[in-house]
């Protein structure tokens, strides 16, 4: 939603303030100069991706404009859902949790949180790791080392939309100058014509560097932003979970493990202590 408002604020800028000094609003309308910088763009774009990269990308395009940013009552969920499976692990053991973690879906536990069992990519980060946990001994900085690789990787992949929408990004500039400069090209098959048909060519041949310039800093680059913002959100759901298995893997009661989690939750998203214990309390 704030995606598309931003895309209507910088085209009511951009058009508002050029008509607000009689600006010949036709004049910006060029669609062969924007099929040179869109089109280049998009085979460039096609030249540097491999399809894996290409789908990452097409997939990753909805998010921009759906992807809602995760909440307090999305964190708390996550550290009760943590709470509870640490909780049933001291009271029935590590094999308890074995149904629960190989078929999340199917379990009673997880199903009490369909915001966390919807999210694939964290659900099976949580029953890897406790898969790890219950078929083997692993202390506890090991099994955090692991946790940080995962997490690692799983940013890198994810980064790689951001990163590629970026790169089309830095191009729309320089493509910009080569339809002006081809503008120009057929601006001088005119030079011999008045004025006045020489300005609008040239105006014409101008837009080409100021649609290039616009579309980097005032949509594609914004866009990729926004990406790099969500990886970076997603990242804070996976640390809490990294946080909380360590500490309860090293000896920490569950309600302690969870409090650990609590604290790698930064700005207004953060549940006090006594909301995250009201919410412990209510899932008993």
């Amino acid at each position: 939603m704030f995606a598309i408002i931003g895309i209507l604020v910088v085209s009511g800028s951009v058009v508002g303030g050029y008509l607000m000094v009689k600006g010949n609003l036709s004049i910006l309308f060029q669609p062969a100069e924007f099929l040179i910088i869109v089109g280049a763009a998009i085979g460039g774009f096609l030249i540097s991706s491999p399809p894996k990269v290409t789908a990452l990308v097409a997939k990753s395009i909805g998010r921009i404009f759906a992807a809602k940013n995760p909440s307090k009552t999305k964190y708390l969920e996550l550290l009760t859902l943590l709470y509870q499976l640490f909780s049933k692990i001291r009271k029935e053991g590590l094999i308890s949790l074995e149904a629960d973690v190989e078929t999340p879906q199917k379990s009673p536990l997880f199903k009490k949180y369909p915001n966390i069992l919807k999210d694939h990519h964290l659900i099976d980060f949580i029953c890897d790791n406790l898969k790890v946990i219950i078929t083997t001994n692993v202390p506890p900085h090991e099994l955090d080392n692991l946790m940080e690789l995962e997490m690692e990787t799983h940013h890198t992949h994810a980064s790689i939309p951001a990163g590629s929408i970026n790169k089309v990004a830095d191009s729309l500039p320089g493509l910009g100058i080569v339809a002006a400069v081809l503008g120009v090209v057929i601006t001088m098959q005119y030079v011999d014509s008045p004025p006045a048909v020489l300005g609008n060519k040239i105006a014409a041949a101008l837009v080409g560097t100021f649609l290039g310039v616009l579309l980097c800093y005032g949509y594609v680059g914004p866009m990729a932003a926004n990406l790099e913002h969500q990886v970076r959100e997603e990242a804070i759901s996976y640390n809490i979970i990294r946080v909380s298995l360590v500490s309860f893997v090293g000896g920490a009661a569950p309600q302690v493990a969870v409090e650990f989690g609590r604290r790698a939750i930064p700005g207004k998203e953060k549940p006090s202590f006594s909301e995250l214990e009201k919410a412990i309390r209510g899932a008993k």
